[in-house]
């Protein structure tokens, strides 16, 4: 008896069992927003409508997902079971829904009830699922974790970055073998699985039974007040950078799989796109645990900023995206640039939760998350369409020879010129986000004291 209750205890109190496990099962289900690209141009095709038309409903899913997280997040303050619970419940009920608005598109085609209830549950009722998701596990994990914050986070981060590769070909599969209606069919299969995942992930997740919220938030306290703690110019700064970083990412990785063509590598833009999908995911996961050895994590953004800067220019400067095209190295040097890029972008994503703890404390960590994850939402509606706005506003479309396995030959059509165009917008403001980085957001106070003692 003794033995069973010790064995009882022993996994109501492992760190792996009660943080790391529900986190990845809560963020590998969510991540899976990110393999929109996957399925969009079939449900287009499916409903009735053309592709731009569809694509609204990723933006407005990462949209919500930054504004439920910014006015959920003292909610998942106070109760990581209530939150992960809603998590669960919104985000297999937006996929379900998405799955039966492609059904009811199907029977009529170009009905603008279906689009606008692909949009409702894809976007809104998944994007909340995503806000209270995402945030549920992030602290728990940096309570559990205290030595480690960044290694913790950065493995729950990682997850939602890691989503996309290992779901991609899952759905591939699913989409090949369902037959006719498969789209639809693939949706309301996964909401049931990821439902259960997630549920799962709400039973386990908890927080260490030593941990008790500081009682020192004064009556009518709020987010704010914690924030104006230090000067308010600190934390715009972090919000800042946070969304330039995130704008300079999805401008980049949503021309991806045309930037890869221009250069010639249309036969193989898949394998690119997984390897790219497993740096976003690394890059979660090491720059997180690199900043766990510093004395000041905002340093990690310097070299994040630094590289996206360095890899951007060279890319210009050799005209990499027009000339790259038969030549071996100029291929190499754009295919570095969408590695960096994807590692920075997921690295910052997994910084930003241990960077704000660093200087705000953990008694509002959730709250104060969720409010700088609005800038998500604000990007995930700005990088995109910028990119888009840029490509078809300069630049010469052109027309390439793909040859297929076959041996039959594709024309496919680019626009190198305008990609180009895209990198001059994107080092621009990772040079605003650097200067930024360097002047705004101050060293936090463990820094500051490393320092003194340092020169003492």
């Amino acid at each position: 008896m003794k033995e069973n209750a010790k064995e009882n205890a022993g996994w109501r109190t492992n760190k792996w069992v009660r943080a790391a496990i529900p986190a990845l099962l809560l963020h590998c289900s969510i991540g899976t927003v990110y393999c929109w690209s996957i399925f969009s141009q079939e449900i287009a095709d499916y409903i009735g409508f053309s592709k731009s038309a569809t694509e609204w409903a990723f933006s407005f899913a990462i949209f919500f997902l930054g504004m439920s997280a910014a006015f959920l997040g003292n909610i998942v303050e106070k109760d990581i079971h209530k939150s992960s619970l809603i998590a669960a419940i919104c985000f297999a009920l937006g996929m379900a829904g998405t799955g039966w608005f492609i059904y009811y598109g199907g029977l009529h085609k170009g009905s603008a009830l279906a689009l606008i209830g692909i949009y409702v549950c894809y976007g809104f009722i998944m994007g909340i699922g995503l806000g209270t998701g995402y945030l549920s596990p992030v602290k728990t994990l940096m309570l559990w974790f205290e030595d480690r914050k960044g290694l913790a986070t950065g493995l729950a981060v990682a997850g939602f970055g890691a989503a996309k590769a290992i779901a991609s070909p899952i759905m591939q599969a699913m989409l090949d073998n369902l037959g006719e209606g498969g789209i639809y069919k693939m949706f309301l299969i996964l909401a049931l699985v990821y439902f259960i995942m997630m549920f799962v992930g709400h039973l386990l997740l908890k927080k260490p039974d030593g941990w008790h919220e500081p009682q020192n938030r004064e009556k009518g306290q709020s987010t704010w007040a914690v924030i104006k703690h230090k000067p308010v110019s600190n934390y715009i700064g972090i919000w800042l950078m946070f969304y330039i970083n995130i704008t300079c990412g999805l401008a980049l990785i949503s021309q991806e799989k045309m930037i890869v063509k221009c250069i010639g590598l249309a036969g193989i833009a898949g394998i690119i796109s997984t390897v790219s999908a497993i740096f976003n995911a690394g890059g979660r996961l090491g720059f997180s645990a690199w900043a766990d050895t510093m004395k000041d994590r905002n340093t990690i953004y310097k070299i994040i900023f630094v590289l996206s800067i360095v890899f951007t220019g060279i890319v210009l400067i050799t005209g990499g995206i027009k000339n790259g095209q038969g030549n071996t190295l100029l291929m190499v040097l754009v295919l570095a640039l969408i590695f960096v890029v994807n590692a920075g972008y997921g690295g910052g994503f997994s910084n930003v939760p241990t960077l704000l703890s660093d200087h705000y404390g953990m008694g509002n960590i959730s709250a104060i998350h969720g409010l700088t994850l609005a800038a998500w939402g604000f990007a995930g509606l700005t990088g995109n369409q910028m990119a888009t706005w840029i490509v078809n506003t300069f630049g010469t479309p052109v027309e390439m020879e793909h040859v297929l396995e076959d041996g039959t030959v594709e024309l496919i059509t680019v626009n190198p010129t305008g990609y180009q165009y895209v990198l001059y917008a994107t080092v621009v403001l990772y040079i605003v986000a650097l200067i930024i980085c360097l002047v705004l957001v101050k060293p936090t106070d463990k820094a500051l004291a490393a320092k003194r003692a340092a020169k003492s």
